[in-house]
């Protein structure tokens, strides 16, 4: 016995109609999927449910499983407390999935659960499935903050525990789509969000894994979305088969996007191995970006090898031997990097993440290529939002480094321009920047709010505002 069936469903309270007292009929195809998908589930009669919920217990860097006897929850944070249930865990997967994670170094485990009540993305599903089904046991977990392809060999263990007990199981994803998609909805509108609910319908229509996990972060964070993790761990779960998908419903009435889909795993196709598959893409394509990298990134990157790799500092001019070619030091690139100074911010990213930043407003050193050097160890080993860069993340990171102009003062928001212009923002002895064009930093406000916060300054603190502009090397 294995993986009997997978579906994508999501988890809005209303669709309940004790929550939702009439103002369900909005979202009709939605509920009528959702009985769909719990008359099929009652047809394959699984011994266990595995539900995957954004809003189980959810760390950065681990992947929590429930423990215990059995579990109860209501929804009584939406009013309606006696709307409510009790399932029993199906414990010995639980433990052969924790046991099963460790075994691929994967994180993962009972430890460390904040809420033992069921959360609304693991009720909701279950509500409607007992309307048509009952015997079966509970796993429930939730996702993490790691890459892609941890999530999809998360769903891998969970099918291979399957197999080894023996269990027939069903795995439900949990997850809305985006939060993101009519300026009068809850949570504003962005035009990545309607651009994401696209893309996860067409990939729920084919059973296009790959792209699944290959979706840009960035693009996704921008878009809202709740549930892609969820979905990337039953894509794992479905590995090495060929499978039928149906997207059985899609809507966004209320300014979230709400997607039914379900797939049937058939016979062994090695062709949907995907794990592989992205590895090598990701590895063409960090090939690609080494490749076009300009001479300031490469100065950063081999400063930051050497420290990390090799756990020294490298001179600012062995670093410009090691990385210029001839033709940049005929065009002049070495006598701009050791006779400017100015200040500049080395950033880190991995998987599409941030994994570090630091920079300096103004230069601290003699020339821009030692303030490259300094700063892009800093950003490695000094960024307080994050633990040091090891050794084995070197080949996973990608380096840019903006090079700041001067800054003038302003007389006001009105004279920034978020994608165009930094913010410098000062207030006694405090002093907070951000660069310009960053994602998720779409207004001026925006812009500087989050530079208040960073220099610690209260958000309604009056402020002197410079400007400044930068070149970006990438």
């Amino acid at each position: 016995m294995s993986v009997l069936a997978t579906c994508a469903v999501p988890h809005p309270p209303l669709i309940i109609p004790s929550v939702g007292r009439g103002k369900q009929d909005g979202i009709q195809a939605t509920i009528d999927a959702y009985n769909e998908v719990a008359r099929r589930i009652a047809a394959l009669a699984p011994d266990t449910i595995l539900v995957v919920s954004p809003h189980a217990t959810i760390y950065a860097d681990y992947f929590h499983i429930s423990p215990g006897e059995s579990a109860k929850g209501s929804m009584a944070s939406f009013g309606a407390p006696f709307t409510r249930m009790e399932l029993d865990y199906d414990k010995d997967f639980v433990r052969e999935l924790a046991v099963e994670a460790r075994h691929e170094g994967i994180a993962g485990g009972t430890y460390g659960e904040r809420e033992p009540k069921l959360d609304h993305g693991t009720f909701i599903p279950l509500y409607f499935i007992r309307q048509y089904y009952t015997d079966f046991k509970l796993v429930r977990m939730g996702f993490s903050g790691m890459p892609a392809l941890d999530h999809y060999r998360m769903g891998q263990c969970i099918a291979r525990v399957a197999e080894r007990l023996g269990r027939r199981v069903v795995l439900v994803a949990s997850g809305d789509l985006s939060h993101k998609l009519k300026e009068d909805g809850p949570y504003g509108f962005v035009e990545q969000g309607p651009q994401f609910d696209e893309q996860i319908g067409r990939i729920f229509a084919q059973a296009d894994f790959l792209q699944l996990l290959d979706m840009d972060p960035a693009f996704c964070d921008r878009a809202a979305e709740c549930g892609l993790r969820s979905f990337q761990i039953m894509a794992g779960a479905l590995d090495g088969r060929a499978v039928t998908s149906e997207l059985l419903s899609y809507e966004g009435p209320f300014g979230v996007g709400y997607g039914v889909a379900w797939f049937q795993p058939g016979d062994v196709d090695k062709d949907r191995c995907f794990a592989p598959q992205l590895e090598r893409l990701q590895q063409e394509r960090m090939e690609a970006r080494r490749a076009a990298e300009d001479p300031y990134v490469r100065l950063a990157r081999y400063s930051l090898e050497c420290f990390v790799g090799e756990g020294r500092r490298c001179d600012h001019l062995e670093a410009l031997d090691a990385v210029l070619t001839a033709d940049e030091v005929a065009a002049g690139v070495r006598d701009e990097l050791l006779e400017r100074a100015a200040g500049c911010f080395c950033s880190i990213k991995k998987d599409g993440q941030l994994r570090g930043c630091i920079g300096t407003i103004s230069a601290v050193t003699p020339c821009l290529a030692q303030e490259i050097c300094r700063n892009a160890i800093s950003a490695c080993s000094q960024d307080p939002r994050f633990d040091a860069v090891e050794p084995q993340e070197l080949p996973s990171l990608v380096y840019d480094v903006d090079v700041l102009g001067s800054a003038e003062a302003i007389d006001g928001p009105e004279q920034l321009d978020v994608k165009r212009y930094g913010v410098i923002v000062t207030r006694g002895l405090k002093r907070g920047l951000l660069l310009p064009d960053l994602d998720g930093v779409d207004t001026v406000e925006d812009q500087i709010a989050i530079a208040k916060r960073k220099a610690g300054i209260s958000a309604d603190a009056d402020v002197k505002l410079q400007r400044f502009e930068v070149v970006r090397h990438l």
